[in-house]
């Protein structure tokens, strides 16, 4: 069994309802219920993406391993219309990605542990404090605090939605 934080994302359509599905379905890979932030909005980023986001983090307890778990989220996108050849950055109904994995690093061609970019992400950084105040990145040993203040700067507002 293995602890998983997921960052999730969404700028397609009814954000709160791809939210809401997302996390009963994230909820059915967990051993015992999701600790989920609050939803937060923020501005797209990169050029092929042109809605707001809505952008939160839910961590699991799961029996898959790493390589299932991906198999079953990047499976999970596609069902709920994620379009895998779409460019880098496009607009999505649903994103999902491990941001970590058993405190494990894995290097492997279709799956990164810590993901190669949380740390330039402060739309992971923020939620993933609000989950996990004390977690610290297992390659460098920053903290998330220390990650959020050297990350690039973009506006991270705090929703009042609930999901």
């Amino acid at each position: 069994m293995a602890k998983a934080v997921i960052a999730l994302g969404s700028n397609l359509g009814d954000r709160l309802a791809h939210f809401a599905n997302a996390r009963r379905f994230l909820s059915t890979l967990s051993t015992v219920p999701p600790e989920a932030s609050s939803i937060y909005e923020t501005e797209p980023v990169g050029e092929a993406s042109t809605h707001p986001y809505f952008n939160a983090v839910c961590a699991i307890e799961t029996e898959l391993d790493a390589m299932s778990l991906l198999d079953v989220l990047k499976r999970y996108e596609q069902e709920y219309g994620r379009d895998p050849s779409a460019p880098r950055w496009s607009n999505r109904t649903i994103d999902l990605d491990i941001i970590d994995y058993g405190r494990q690093v894995i290097s492997r061609q279709r799956l990164q542990v810590p993901h190669p970019e949380y740390g330039n992400r402060l739309f992971v950084l923020v939620p993933l404090r609000e989950v996990l105040p004390g977690w610290r990145d297992v390659r460098s040993g920053q903290t998330v605090d220390e990650l959020i203040a050297s990350s690039p700067k973009i506006e991270v507002s705090k929703t009042s939605l609930k999901w």
